[in-house]
């Protein structure tokens, strides 16, 4: 009797599971290939379903505030769209620039709705911005043939996303690698390693200058000596 429960509540536990599992991989996702603060990166936006089995039609996503630009990558099936927003502050870029306006969504169409159960990507390029820490939110809208999904909910402090029924995809900014940092470095030693070459013509054009000058006096030597004979 004990055995039988047992065995009872292992599989329901592992039926749980199991609903908890594909549930979480269901959700769109967004994976970037850096998420140092101030780095460039490409973003992969993925899913491998529809709404409730319909057909995929399109994809908007929404870019955050902070990221003044976004460049998406295009495909064959589908049509893209960048639509620009205007900010609800001002954004001063690197250079001094002030910026009022950016992408603030990004449309992928289907020429061909895509049939659920099978995986779609897409990939935009941005600059991530310079704050440490700070959790950038991509609220997604999956719209199918019938229906759609709204992919915009953000946990409370300290929770878990993948427990939300429609997480928006997510990921927080880390600090800069050393790597990067030595990669400015390295620029400035190639710079002056490419200084430090330049004289070398300059050395050549004077040793033949003075060879010139002590072949001058040779002559001028000879000539002399004639002369006195």
């Amino acid at each position: 009797m004990k055995l039988r429960r047992t065995l009872f509540v292992s599989a329901a536990t592992a039926g749980l599971m199991a609903v908890g599992l594909a549930s979480a991989s269901a959700h769109v996702t967004v994976t970037p290939d850096t998420t140092d603060a101030g780095a460039y990166s490409v973003l992969t936006f993925a899913a491998s379903h529809g709404c409730e089995g319909s057909p995929t039609s399109s994809f908007t996503i929404s870019i955050p505030e902070s990221i003044s630009d976004a460049k998406p990558t295009i495909y064959p099936g589908w049509d893209v769209k960048k639509v620009e927003e205007k900010l609800k502050e001002p954004m001063t870029t690197a250079d001094g620039s002030t910026v009022t306006k950016h992408i603030g969504k990004i449309v992928y169409t289907a020429k061909t709705p895509l049939e659920d159960g099978y995986r779609m990507a897409f990939e935009i390029q941005i600059k991530n911005p310079d704050t440490e820490g700070e959790t950038l939110a991509f609220p997604t809208l999956q719209s199918c043939v019938k229906g759609q999904t709204d992919w915009s909910q953000l946990p409370a402090e300290g929770a878990d996303p993948h427990e939300l029924e429609a997480p928006a995809p997510s990921y927080t900014l880390t600090a800069a690698t050393a790597e990067e940092e030595h990669h400015g470095a390295g620029a400035e030693i190639v710079l002056e390693s490419d200084n430090t070459a330049s004289p070398i013509p300059g050395y050549l054009g004077l040793g033949a200058g003075v060879l010139g000058l002590l072949t001058g006096g040779v002559a001028l030597s000879r000539t002399r000596k004639n002369a006195g004979k």
